[in-house]
């Protein structure tokens, strides 16, 4: 319920130490999906030196094979 919109708290500090603002997150992470070629996956994680990151993966690779923690996915579908 009133789920949705803009993240608060300590994760929203993160996101605007490291990328600027939400609104730069955002394009970033839209961007990374476009340019993702077939299936794969668009992800923030948290990584490894305990900073967020965008990244992509193609198929079946994850993060935490990568020793980074999943925070949000989006499933790139060709």
């Amino acid at each position: 319920p009133r789920g949705g919109g803009k993240p608060h708290g300590a994760i929203a500090d993160m996101i605007k130490s490291t990328f600027g603002s939400y609104d730069n997150f955002k394009k970033q992470f839209v961007e990374a999906g476009t340019k993702q070629f077939g299936s794969g996956w668009v992800w923030l994680v948290l990584d490894t030196d305990g900073s967020l990151k965008i990244t992509s993966t193609g198929n079946a690779d994850l993060p935490l094979i990568h020793g980074q923690r999943a925070l949000l996915t989006c499933d790139i579908w060709e």
